[in-house]
């Protein structure tokens, strides 16, 4: 539990808190958890490296707080007013900000994990140090990976080898066809490319359209089995008239009939022509001519 003292000094008010950290600045991790400020007014309060694990800050007015190092884990923030607020170096947890207002924070070195809910406002956030040009984004949960990507060579290179060298491989992960989708993953591994197999038949742990919509935003391309196709068809719904710049090569066993729905696609450019098979050796062996060269073609003449 906090420690009621303190409690009790913050609750009269950020003028009485302030001086008292000033007379006391001994006290680095000033101990506030799951303490209830609701609707308190701590504007202007200096909160710096305190501990907020399960305190309630519903619709609590902390404009132009110092949060900076603060700890918030299990936080309740819903509906308060964090305008202005400086959260450099902070942590927020399983955090909960649902309506609050984040505008004008200064975020850097930001650490977010697991928020929850959506805020009434969130803009003009600075992910950058004091000293540096200043640079703002509107979005809490991708303000630290975006200074990542600005600030780290590496990060870049990741991002770059990614969009570069990502193929998606959808289809069957039953029988014979796991299989060929194995074959297909080794094959262009050997290519130089990095293949990403989603398993549909595997434990779904969120929506799977959403999972399917965020691995083909960050592909090349993509290559579909859609022989013996089952959830394929609900997948291919979700990335084809949604992304015209990635191209779709569309393969199917040669013995094998096409799914009904498939017709819907063939007019969107970027579904390429569908590539048949009679058997995985056959696949394999005209992979670069019949599946990979048609996509990078595609790529070459609509850049």
């Amino acid at each position: 539990m906090a420690d009621q003292k303190l409690v009790d000094i913050l609750k009269q008010g950020s003028q009485v808190w302030n001086k008292w950290r000033e007379e006391h600045s001994e006290v680095l991790t000033p101990d506030l958890r799951e303490a209830d400020f609701h609707e308190a007014d701590l504007s202007g309060a200096n909160l710096r490296g305190s501990y907020f694990y399960r305190t309630n800050f519903s619709g609590a007015n902390l404009r132009g707080v110092n949060l900076h190092e603060a700890n918030f884990h299990e936080t309740n923030f819903e509906g308060a007013d964090l305008s202005g607020a400086n959260l450099k170096s902070t942590l927020f947890a399983n955090t909960r900000i649902e309506g609050a207002i984040l505008t004008g924070c200064k975020i850097y070195g930001l650490a977010v994990w697991g928020l929850k809910g959506k805020p009434r406002e969130q803009s003009n956030l600075i992910i950058t140090p004091s000293r540096e040009a200043v640079i703002t984004v509107d979005n809490i949960q991708v303000a630290q990976f975006i200074y990542l990507m600005l600030s780290n060579i590496e990060i870049r290179n990741v991002i770059d080898t990614i969009t570069s060298k990502a193929v998606l491989i959808l289809g069957r992960f039953t029988g014979e066809r796991k299989g060929v989708l194995d074959a297909i993953k080794e094959a262009l591994r050997q290519k130089n490319y990095l293949p990403i197999l989603f398993d549909f038949e595997g434990p779904q742990s969120r929506n799977l359209t959403e999972t399917v919509s965020t691995l083909a935003h960050m592909a090349k391309f993509v290559i579909a089995d859609i022989t013996d196709a089952k959830s394929i068809p609900q997948e291919l719904m979700a990335i084809v008239p949604h992304l015209p710049s990635l191209p779709i090569q569309p393969l199917r066993l040669a013995s094998e009939t096409e799914f009904s729905m498939f017709e819907d696609y063939r007019p969107y450019p970027w579904m390429l022509k569908t590539c048949h098979y009679n058997d995985v050796n056959s696949l394999i062996a005209s992979l670069q001519e019949k599946v990979i060269q048609p996509a990078e073609t595609w790529l070459a003449n609509n850049r």
